[in-house]
C-alpha cells in the first residue's frame, strides 16, 4: 500500500497538476493532504476544485486556509495591522474562492487520524499542539518527544514549514510533507513524499517535481500581484525573505 502525501499547495495550479501526474505514474491511488490549499499563489479557487472533486484525496485545513475564510470578518483589522502585501494576499485568496469553495474549506476537519497496518496516524497542518507551530529538520528533539507524548500515534503527518523531513523520536515518526506550491527550502521544484506500507513496516520517500514555474509568474503578473509573490514561486523562498523585518507571514493571530 502506498499513499502520496501532498500539502501547502498555496494556489500554485501549475504545481499542482505536475504533482499530480507524478503520482500517477507511480500508480499511487490515495492522496492524504495536510492543508493550505490557498495562500499568495493566484489560482486559489482552481485549486481547492481540483482537490475537492478528487475523491481519492483526503484533507485537513491548514492554518492558511483557516485565516482566509475569516477575511471578511477581519478586513478592517488586518488593513491596520498587516503590510499591505500580506493584506494582498489574504483578500486575493477570499475574493477569488467561489461561495461553493469556501463551504467546502468550511467544514473540513484541522486534523484526521486513522490506523493503517496496526499504525496509528495522525494529520495535522502545523504540528498536535497548534497548527501554527512550525516543525523543522532541526526542531530539537525534546520538543518532538513534547509533541509526541500528547497524542496517541505513531506517525504524526505534517506541513506548514515547507520544509521536507523525516525524524524518529523514541518509537513516534514525524514526517513533514514539504510543499507542493510554495517550498521554502530555497529548491523552488514542488515537493512531496510517498509513504509506503509493507506489512508492519512503512518507508518514506520524497520526490521533487519540475512544474510550469513560468505559466504561475505570468498569472501573477496579469492579475497585478506583487512581485514579491512571483521570487518566491521562482525562488522557493518565503516572503519574509523578499521583505526582511516584517515577521513570518503565517504569525499566530489574535482572535
Amino acid at each position: 500500500m502506498k499513499v502520496a502525501l501532498i500539502g501547502d499547495i498555496h494556489a500554485n495550479l501549475p504545481a499542482l497538476e505536475a504533482v499530480l501526474t507524478h503520482i500517477e505514474r507511480l500508480g499511487i491511488k490515495k492522496f492524504w493532504n495536510v492543508g493550505d490549499f490557498v495562500g499568495y499563489g493566484p489560482f486559489p479557487d482552481e485549486v481547492v476544485q481540483m482537490l475537492r472533486k478528487d475523491d481519492r484525496i483526503l484533507s485537513i485545513l491548514g492554518n492558511y486556509d483557516s485565516k482566509a475564510l475569516k477575511f471578511k470578518k477581519k478586513r478592517d483589522k488586518w488593513r491596520k495591522s498587516k503590510h499591505p502585501d500580506k493584506y494582498l494576499a489574504f483578500e486575493w485568496a477570499y475574493e477569488n474562492l467561489s461561495k461553493k469553495n469556501r463551504k467546502y474549506l468550511r467544514f473540513l476537519s484541522k486534523e484526521m487520524r486513522m490506523k493503517v497496518r496496526g499504525h496509528r496516524i495522525l494529520l495535522t497542518h502545523g504540528s498536535p499542539a497548534s497548527d501554527e507551530e512550525h516543525l523543522y529538520p532541526d526542531t530539537p528533539e525534546k520538543r518532538l518527544r513534547e509533541l509526541a507524548k500528547m497524542v496517541k500515534a505513531d506517525i504524526i503527518i505534517v506541513g506548514h514549514s515547507h520544509q521536507p523531513f523525516v525524524r524518529q523520536v523514541d518509537d513516534v515518526w514525524f514526517i513533514n510533507t514539504g510543499s507542493v506550491g510554495r517550498p521554502d527550502d530555497g529548491d523552488p521544484r514542488a515537493c512531496y513524499a510517498v509513504l509506503r506500507f509493507q506489512g508492519n513496516e512503512f518507508t518514506v520517500q520524497h520526490h521533487r517535481v519540475e512544474y510550469d514555474v513560468e505559466r504561475t509568474v505570468a498569472a501573477i503578473q496579469e492579475h497585478k500581484l506583487p512581485e514579491a509573490f512571483a521570487q518566491m514561486f521562482i525562488q522557493g523562498r518565503n516572503l519574509d525573505y523578499f521583505l526582511p523585518g516584517i515577521g513570518d507571514e503565517e504569525e499566530i493571530e489574535e482572535e
